[in-house]
């Protein structure tokens, strides 16, 4: 999704090419040409195009990898290594009891427009991702606030309903926007090393490095990022010298290309990407536990992640991946049995089997997915409709409609185990036990509290098959030779540009 951030910029969602140019500022030709030396410019190849301009309006992950701590910053940055780290928080102090924070502004930070940067500024941040509208991935989790003060200009004090261990990490998803800068889904006014200069939509979005930036320069003068619908013709974009990165390579099988190692790179980092199988388990007959575990054994996942990855990529027996402190291998759960899940099968009243449709994306790999998919359940008599959908329709239908029986999808979000503590996501997944986990370790006065009810309802999730999680993709971010400072794990989807230089 690549979901969602769920924003939905936690699932990665691969987006059609628009029709209409949407001009803002200064074209990308433009600022190539004439504003700065093209050699220092970034040229980026993506298949991920933003929906709109705005993380709380359901923009898609595209909008993580080009502006998350490159437009915009928040209070604090999930950096690549999964740390939690500040960036305009310069203080933050706890009550006793665990339900006031107060955060210290960063003095001389400004606006792209050149307004300062103060304390109204973040609550009005805060209050757009937790507002009734808003299509936020970690809008949930930001549930405990209770109110936002701002005694003055560099204080912003955050009172809960109950204590939340994760408010720095949740707050890493808040963009923290000019209260002033009103519909952002075609604009921005960030704090961040970059500016936007120009949007042609299903084409390019150019960035241009921020001369009033309050923090230390970036080693580059911008970036381009250049959107295609297809892996093939990404690939070839590099292969021809029309871009200098591939943020993200979809097949095994094109690396084959860039084996030169005097012309280009290839960097693999721990990725968070999981692609799932995700039943819609309000209904029949996904709400039957014994049908979920059946079909989860008839899938032979290792089969799976070598026709798809060959020796790349890593199998998964939960949603959580091993970056999460609360990972624990349950690959042995549900593991491939054929013989089992026809007798599972049975004993939910199921022994001829029962055709269901599966929606799937209409990007790589999801068609081959659930094309294995439908050949493995065959052999236990299930039969699959495969519905070919695109990305637009796809968080239409399932995710904000959830019509659909089954579906696949690829999310992307750091920590989202707490997605299955919400009866109302999508999968609609509802164990109160689980709920009660997830709730409870947010509320822990320590992170091993917190670990150890994570790690309890991970296994719990795992054993009620809420859903079948297939495989991490492996991260593989493609380069030029000569192009270095580029971050190999992406978590969320992000793609800091900060650092990353060109030579040549």
């Amino acid at each position: 999704m690549a979901f969602a951030s769920l924003a939905v910029s936690g699932l990665r969602l691969s987006l059609s090419a628009g029709l209409v140019a949407l001009a803002l500022g200064v074209s990308p030709a433009a600022l190539l040409a004439g504003e700065a030396d093209p050699a220092a410019i970034l040229r980026i190849g993506s298949l991920y195009e933003p929906q709109n301009l705005d993380n709380t309006a359901g923009a898609g992950q595209g909008i993580n990898e080009a502006f998350n701590d490159n437009v915009y910053e928040a209070l604090y940055r999930l950096a690549d290594d999964g740390a939690v780290e500040p960036v305009l928080a310069a203080g933050h102090e706890v009550s006793a009891d665990g339900l006031t924070h107060t955060f210290t502004l960063k003095d001389g930070v400004k606006f792209h427009s050149g307004d300062p940067l103060t304390a109204k500024d973040v609550k009005y941040s805060i209050e757009r991702v937790i507002a009734e509208g808003s299509k936020s991935s970690r809008k949930k989790s930001l549930a405990p606030i209770a109110k936002i003060e701002t005694p003055d200009d560099r204080t912003v004090v955050i009172t809960l309903t109950s204590k939340s261990i994760s408010l720095p990490y949740n707050l890493s998803y808040v963009w923290v926007v000019n209260d002033a800068a009103g519909d952002i889904t075609g604009k921005e006014d960030g704090t961040g090393p970059y500016a936007l200069t120009g949007w042609k939509r299903g084409s390019t979005l150019s960035l241009k490095a921020f001369d009033g930036y309050w923090g230390t320069k970036p080693e580059n003068a911008g970036a381009v990022f250049s959107y295609f619908t297809e892996a093939a013709a990404l690939n070839n974009a590099l292969l021809t010298d029309a871009v200098d990165i591939i943020t993200s390579v979809q097949s095994p099988d094109a690396l084959s290309q860039f084996s030169d190692t005097s012309a280009f790179t290839i960097a693999e980092g721990k990725s968070t990407t999981k692609q799932l199988l995700a039943w819609n388990d309000r209904v029949a007959p996904f709400n039957n536990l014994k049908v979920r575990k059946a079909l989860a054994r008839a899938i032979d996942d290792k089969k799976l992640l070598e026709a798809i990855w060959g020796e790349r990529g890593t199998l998964i027996g939960s949603f959580v991946p091993p970056t999460d402190p609360w990972y624990v291998d349950l690959t042995g759960v549900d593991a491939y049995d054929p013989a089992s899940a026809k007798a599972l099968l049975a004993e939910a009243g199921y022994p001829n089997g029962f055709s269901f449709t599966l929606d799937t994306p209409n990007y790589d790999p999801h068609p081959i997915t659930a094309e294995f998919v439908k050949a493995e359940l065959a052999k236990i008599g299930v039969t699959v409709n495969i519905n070919i959908i695109t990305a637009n329709e796809w968080y239409e239908k399932i995710y904000q409609k959830h019509d659909f029986q089954a579906t696949l999808q690829e999310h992307v979000n750091h920590r989202d185990i707490v997605f299955y503590g919400n009866p109302d996501f999508y999968w609609g997944y509802d164990n109160p036990k689980v709920t009660g986990l997830i709730a409870e370790a947010e509320t822990s006065d320590t992170e091993a509290g917190q670990t150890e009810r994570l790690t309890e309802a991970n296994r719990i999730i795992a054993e009620d098959a809420a859903s079948d999680w297939f495989f991490l993709y492996p991260q593989l971010v493609v380069s030029k030779a000569g192009v270095s400072g580029y971050p190999v794990n992406g978590l969320n989807a992000q793609f800091f540009l900060r650092d990353i230089r060109k030579e040549g």
